[in-house]
């Protein structure tokens, strides 16, 4: 029997594109991939819908490893994509043998993002991820030429797709057909698509030369400053944050409140100066419910042991909030 390997996004596009593989009696196992900037939940629910069976693989540092410096340069924000789409393709071409596979399938759409799907970028992915003669995009196959699956009749051409452009209409009539209801919006769910979280990121690339996860899943926390080069200043808005930040947080970090009044968790992260420290304390008391007290009596210490410093201070003013914020 006929088999293929589905890259799954999590998105509407890669399952209907596994879907219509599937309808021509091909048997169709979806891969997805797990990073630091996104995970397989929606691609676990979505393969659900068309009933396939889903593979996780997870390149986190590799990827990682793109991201701070690709071959072909970011999008709009600090998104890769085109050499993303690469390393997945030549992922999923190492696992054909593993699973007995003929091709592997993408949800990709000629011309539907300007810098990652017109036919230039679509070959580039191809030619660099080493399987080109493997690769087939069903969505949009009529659009493009005859792939060596469709030539040697492993695939009816006829039944494939020549979708084209931004339009999602199509796409989402073939939703409605098969009965694929719980999808998500476009965007997706790479975090590196979103203006802030690339700045965070950028920003932190440029000041610590090997990051850790943690580094990176902090970028998703409150508010961020930097005052000196070796620490950052993180601020929680809301209590849920506040919950998540001390999660991440260990004794190498120091965390800030606000004697007497309740408020924002403020920790920094790295290797706190003395400006560090003063200006942590300033924003503790600005985004306490005491930021209306002329000063504010703030006291700190190192996360998870007993608070024994104290410092006087006035609540940051909006000028020195805007210096230091990141994003």
């Amino acid at each position: 029997m006929t088999k293929a390997l589905a890259l799954i996004s999590g998105g509407l596009d890669s399952i209907l594109a596994a879907k219509l593989i599937k309808e021509q009696g091909i048997e169709v196992i979806g891969i997805t991939f797990k990073s630091y900037f996104f995970g397989p939940e929606n691609a676990k629910r979505m393969t659900k819908q068309i009933d396939i069976p889903l593979e996780i693989v997870d390149f986190s540092e590799e990827h990682f490893k793109v991201t701070k410096n690709p071959k072909h340069g970011h999008g709009k924000n600090m998104n890769p994509c085109i050499d993303c789409h690469a390393m997945m393709m030549r992922y999923a071409g190492e696992l054909l043998n593993e699973f007995n596979a003929d091709f592997i399938i993408t949800g990709e759409v000629l011309n539907q993002r300007p810098m990652s799907q017109n036919k230039a970028s679509l070959n580039i992915v191809k030619k660099e991820s080493g399987f080109a003669d493997k690769i087939l995009r069903p969505l949009c196959a009529k659009a493009l030429p005859p792939t060596e699956m469709e030539l040697n009749g492993l695939v009816d051409r006829e039944k494939l797709m020549g979708i084209t452009g931004r339009s999602r209409k199509i796409q989402m009539e073939l939703a409605e057909k098969w009965g694929i209801e719980d999808y998500p919006s476009p965007a997706g769910g790479c975090k590196l698509t979103d203006p802030n979280f690339s700045v965070r990121l950028r920003e932190l690339v440029e000041h610590k030369e090997e990051p850790t996860q943690r580094d990176i899943e902090l970028l998703r926390i409150g508010r961020h400053f930097r005052v000196c080069k070796n620490a950052k200043v993180i601020s929680t808005r809301t209590a849920e944050e506040g919950t998540l930040l001390k999660s991440y947080l260990n004794e190498d970090d120091v965390a800030f409140l606000v004697k007497d009044f309740n408020g924002s968790m403020v920790a920094i992260i790295g290797n706190a100066a003395e400006k560090d420290i003063e200006f942590a304390a300033k924003v503790a008391g600005r985004y306490s419910k005491g930021r209306e007290q002329g000063k504010l009596d703030v006291i700190y210490g190192q996360y998870g042991k007993p608070y024994n410093k104290f410092l006087e201070i006035k609540p940051a003013t909006e000028e020195e909030l805007l210096k230091y914020i990141i994003g």
